[in-house]
């Protein structure tokens, strides 16, 4: 899958993983975008060390299940880091 997949990829599934994941995580669609992205990218890498899974078909329902919890796992980990602004 080139590069422009995994951008495709990583914008839906970060919209994806914010509709499973609402609240007020820092941010707008632009920034969910970003995350999706690298939350994409994140779920491939930990998809293929951990499982052995291969990504390279962009139809796949397993390629989507990972880029969609690596999403999850880098909105989390947004939430957690500014959520936790005080004034």
């Amino acid at each position: 899958m080139g590069i422009i997949g995994w951008i495709v990829l990583g914008i839906v599934a970060g919209a994806i993983a914010k509709l499973i994941l609402p609240g007020k995580q820092g941010g707008g669609i632009i920034v969910t975008m970003i995350l999706g992205i690298v939350g994409a990218v994140l779920g491939g890498f930990l998809g293929s060390a951990i499982f052995g899974a291969s990504l390279e078909n962009f139809w796949s329902l397993q390629t989507w299940v990972l880029a969609i919890v690596g999403a999850l796992i880098v909105l989390l980990i947004w939430g957690l880091v500014t959520g936790r602004k005080r004034a």
